[in-house]
């Protein structure tokens, strides 16, 4: 009876160890997908972060316009030497373009203007708007006649970016509490949906980033860790109980783990 007790005691530690190494195994796999899908997520997230920060342009910019003119002349009461001139830099903290290729801006001049005697008297008159290059190079030049405000769509160039732009009101007679330059981007397509709908956009961003990183991380696993696709080879732990072979049955990956006895 001693006789087969102790294989018997051997078998059964033998199957111990190898449950308690497939359960510290299973545990860490799980630790480890989880550490992989959270890691996945911040990355998901990192992305489209980034792809809406980079894609998305200035929605809405807006800046005073100080006009000045020419005093040094002989003009009767009323009436000013030179048309009012403003020149406005579109560059944010004087380095980011506020306009952008391929997008379209609607451009406002608002103008506080009192119910004066004199401007009752104007009526229409013309204001001009020329945008000019960082080399002082002018690349677009609008004219419109205006009585309190003045509006105008315009699209950038790429090859020749937009930094600033002289704004002049073609009367000398004109009379002007402030004046103020307002710029909307007019989103259309992707950025339509990104701006109007920012929470269902993140979401679907999220999720396509999330669903692609599941799937080329787990192949680039296999691919350069695994060394391929292959089905784990099987072994089975082998216990010598007297003079009979036996085999537990137990199968398991085969590596430095691998728990045999004769």
């Amino acid at each position: 009876m001693s006789g087969v007790t102790g294989p018997v005691f051997l078998w059964l530690q033998d199957v111990l160890g190898v449950t308690l190494l497939r359960a510290r195994r299973t545990l860490l796999q799980a630790a480890i997908l989880l550490c992989v899908l959270v890691l996945l997520v911040w990355v998901a997230i990192f992305l489209y972060g980034s792809f809406y920060y980079s894609y998305m342009p200035t929605v809405s910019f807006s800046t005073p316009v100080h006009y000045y003119y020419s005093s040094d002349c002989d003009a009767p009461d009323s009436v000013l030497c030179s048309f009012p001139v403003a020149n406005i830099s579109l560059l944010k903290n004087g380095k980011d373009q506020v306009m952008i290729y391929g997008q379209s801006y609607q451009i406002s001049l608002v103008l506080e203007m009192p119910e004066s005697q004199v401007n009752q008297e104007i009526g229409m008159f013309m204001v001009k708007m020329s945008c000019y290059t960082n080399g002082g190079q002018t690349v677009a030049t609008v004219a419109r006649s205006a009585m309190l405000h003045y509006r105008s769509d315009y699209k950038a160039n790429s090859y020749q970016p937009t930094i600033g732009a002289v704004i002049e009101i073609q009367s000398r007679r004109v009379q002007v509490y402030s004046a103020q330059l307002r710029i909307h981007a007019f989103f259309t397509g992707i950025r339509y949906v990104l701006y109007n709908f920012p929470v269902i956009s993140a979401v679907i961003g999220v999720a396509s980033n999330f669903s692609f990183l599941s799937v080329i991380v787990p192949l680039w696993y296999l691919q350069f860790i695994w060394g391929g696709f292959g089905l784990p080879e099987q072994v089975r732990v082998k216990v010598m109980i007297g003079d009979t072979t036996r085999f537990s049955g137990e199968e398991k990956r085969l590596d430095e783990d691998v728990l045999a006895t004769e």
